[in-house]
């Protein structure tokens, strides 16, 4: 009865220490040189079975990006004006779509620890020209709209429309032309700078003249809160929502997160995606490693009857199966950032949300990758290695 690479199993093919350097050393070497080298080989093989674990990682790296991105964005709806956190109807599927009584801002003024309270009204697709760009209706004299930094010309009143530098520099605005919203002509007065990519690639209205542009809605989109230095913010926020019932504050885009089901529903995307691909990819890799094993079995043997124990062996073929995963996945991140950001523009939304590639995110593809790379190098591994080098050697 044999045993695999039973005959030489335990010796290491470096024959000892050399110099006094590790045994395995000299193995390590090799297992990385043959590594390399059978990828070169087969570059052909390598390149379309990388390919095709760069289109999965890319998915989940684009689906990634625009979850965080979006978070960001909406987030900073909580905090224009550099306001400590914003109060929004709860239970709506989107932040941008809350509906609050603008008698609701005299309520917060009141409440203890706030210094100041702003009414808001956001106006979504009224530029043709950029549908993603957002109207932001401010009050006339609020906090939010004396922090704006004005770049050129003044702040709009009555009829007249500031815009931001962001939405300036791409169409070409300036004070003195016009902007048109949903039909009705507003002369540009003004170009501001919020510090927020969203809000400067926005235009500001006064809020009558934003009220009256968004004709059938009444009240506002969300109420911006300042709070005084020695107030604290979890008591502020948990007193404000036990004193206006269907109201949820959001000071921070991990609560933007939280409040908004539409990142749940990306956060599951991502998890099916991400399982699928794994699944899919490993399968690929699993048939590739076994036709690459099937083409060099020789070559595998004659490894075993030089020393190479079963596990050695079998860690050469992983090897090369993570190193295939470890390539698809470098161009899968690559491939991620510029898919979401293309999908951003083909739904017009490049005004509201810029991807964002975090560091975990990028952790997350490369492991994903590595993940597929492993997984589908593990069959063809066990196979070869429980198969004597004398029978391997025997069909040459």
């Amino acid at each position: 009865m044999h045993r695999g690479f039973a005959a030489g199993s335990s010796r290491e093919p470096t024959g000892g220490r050399e110099g006094g350097r590790r045994p395995g050393l000299a193995y390590d070497r090799a297992v990385i040189g043959l590594i390399g080298l059978n990828l070169v080989r087969n570059r052909g093989r390598t390149a379309l079975t990388a390919a095709g674990i760069g289109i999965g990682v890319a998915t989940i790296v684009a689906l990634l990006a625009l979850s965080e991105g979006l978070k960001q964005s909406v987030g900073g709806l909580s905090n224009l004006g550099g306001a400590s956190f914003g109060l929004f109807q709860s239970g709506v599927a989107d932040p941008t779509a809350s509906v609050l009584p603008e008698s609701l801002v005299a309520k917060v003024k009141r409440q203890p620890g706030v210094e100041d309270a702003a009414p808001i009204l956001l106006v979504t697709e009224a530029l043709a020209d950029s549908p993603g760009a957002i109207v932001f209706g401010l009050q006339p004299g609020g906090f939010v709209a004396g922090r704006l930094v004005l770049t050129a010309g003044r702040l709009g009143r009555g009829n007249e429309a500031t815009v931001g530098d962001r939405l300036a520099g791409r169409l070409g605005m300036r004070p003195g032309g016009e902007v048109t919203l949903k039909g009705e002509r507003f002369p540009v007065v003004g170009v501001y700078h919020a510090g927020v990519a969203f809000e400067d690639a926005g235009v500001v209205l006064p809020l009558p003249a934003a009220e009256r542009l968004a004709a059938g809605q009444t009240g506002v989109t969300t109420i911006a809160v300042t709070l005084k230095s020695n107030a604290s913010l979890d008591a502020v926020t948990a007193a404000l929502r036990r004193a206006l019932p269907g109201t949820t504050t959001i000071a921070n885009p991990g609560e933007a997160a939280r409040a908004n089901p539409a990142f749940e529903i990306v956060t599951k995307a991502v998890l099916v995606i991400a399982v699928l691909a794994l699944v899919l990819g490993a399968i690929a890799v699993t048939n590739t490693m076994a036709m690459a094993v099937l083409e060099r079995q020789r070559e595998l043997a004659l490894l075993a009857a030089i020393g190479w124990s079963p596990r050695q062996v079998g860690s050469l073929v992983v090897g090369e199966g993570a190193a295939v995963g470890l390539i698809g996945a470098a161009i899968g991140v690559g491939v991620g950032v510029g898919l979401g950001h293309l999908i951003v523009s083909l739904l017009s939304a490049t005004g509201f949300v810029d991807p964002v590639l975090s560091l975990w995110s990028v952790g997350r593809g490369f492991l994903i990758g590595l993940a597929i790379g492993v997984l589908g190098g593990v069959y063809p591994a066990w196979r070869v290695a429980r198969r004597p080098p004398a029978e391997l050697l025997g069909r040459f």
